[in-house]
């Protein structure tokens, strides 16, 4: 007996030269399809990912993503997107109930896409952004948790952060949890994941302070800085820039001298290293602030209170820098203006 075979896809016109094609109700291929793209193997080995929502979407064919494919549940969806960049993928129209089945959205839209994974070398940064970089420059450091990660992506977007740089044990960038997060983050700082810490001392600028903040939990493991050690901190406070021992600890790790995030430490270029709030800080992370001579930099917290979330203490400490920068920058102005 033969097996029933598909029925046709349908070609259609949403626009003059802008075709789609319509998929049949409940195609199991495409679900297949799109819960494959959401997987990281599918990510490393193809590399694609998937995209969810208008924003997230415009965002990144702005900023020049390149679509392969995009599943839409009206054709109105298409004419909210820049329509030269979506005639290069394949369009097809699916049903609502489909894409809210494969959706991880509570209200999805009923448009998702699958890209090429981003080269940040590519990228087509908003000029915005560009306009109000700076040399502050973020290193993640053992953050695991997808939600932190984006809303630490969103802050360093929202910083002016000039880089984002995250280390083999954070969580992948592109998983669609840290891209929710985002908010578009991701299509306006450039990201350059999986190093480890032998390869990011290259892809800092030359003359790079590294500080640190490190978020763990004073109950459980002895103070390291920001969001985490007591108001008092064991180690002495120097405000002394040049202050940074050499000397190594029992793990390995140098020490570094701590300071409150609020004194002057952002001398450009800086870069900030975020730990994680369950493994914290590297001891190659402390290596490289030593080596730069940077400092441990402490966000002191009411005794009694428990560590600060690793992407609010991330916002603390970048706005602080990127307020010393400007202020630095100001002055320097300042003193030109002078006859």
């Amino acid at each position: 007996e033969e097996r029933p075979q598909p029925p046709a896809v349908e070609r259609r016109a949403a626009a003059p030269g802008l075709w789609y094609e319509k998929a049949a109700p409940g195609d199991r291929r495409l679900g297949k399809v799109v819960t494959l793209a959401k997987s990281k193997k599918f990510r490393d080995n193809h590399g694609k990912v998937l995209l969810e929502g208008h924003r997230l979407i415009k965002d990144a064919l702005e900023a020049g993503a390149v679509p392969q494919t995009l599943f839409f549940s009206t054709v109105g969806h298409l004419k909210l997107l820049p329509e030269a960049e979506i005639k290069q993928a394949s369009l097809v129209k699916v049903k609502f109930e489909d894409i809210k089945t494969w959706s991880d959205l509570i209200t999805p839209q009923g448009l998702l896409g699958i890209f090429s994974k981003p080269d940040p070398a590519k990228m087509s940064y908003p000029a915005a952004q560009l306009a109000s970089s700076l040399p502050l420059l973020l290193i993640c450091d053992n953050i695991r948790d997808p939600g932190n990660l984006g809303t630490i992506l969103r802050s360093a977007a929202g910083a002016g952060c000039e880089k984002v740089l995250l280390t083999k044990g954070c969580v992948d960038p592109w998983e669609p949890k840290v891209l929710r997060a985002g908010m578009g983050a991701h299509f306006r700082v450039p990201i350059i994941s999986n190093l480890d810490w032998e390869s990011v001392p290259t892809n800092l600028p030359a003359g790079i302070q590294v500080c640190v903040a490190d978020n763990n939990d004073p109950d459980t493991s002895p103070p390291r800085g920001a969001g985490s050690a007591p108001a008092s901190p064991k180690a002495p406070l120097e405000s002394s820039p040049k202050a940074a021992p050499e000397h190594e600890d029992e793990e390995g790790a140098a020490e570094l001298a701590t300071q409150h995030y609020y004194e002057d430490w952002a001398r450009a270029p800086v870069a900030v290293v975020i730990g994680g709030e369950t493994h914290g800080l590297s001891a190659g992370a402390l290596r490289l602030a030593a080596s730069t001579g940077g400092k441990r930099l402490l966000i002191p917290v009411v005794p009694g209170v428990d560590s600060l979330n690793s992407a609010i203490a991330a916002g603390i400490v970048l706005f602080e820098g990127k307020r010393q920068l400007l202020g630095r920058h100001k002055q320097e102005d300042d003193r030109q203006e002078l006859p």
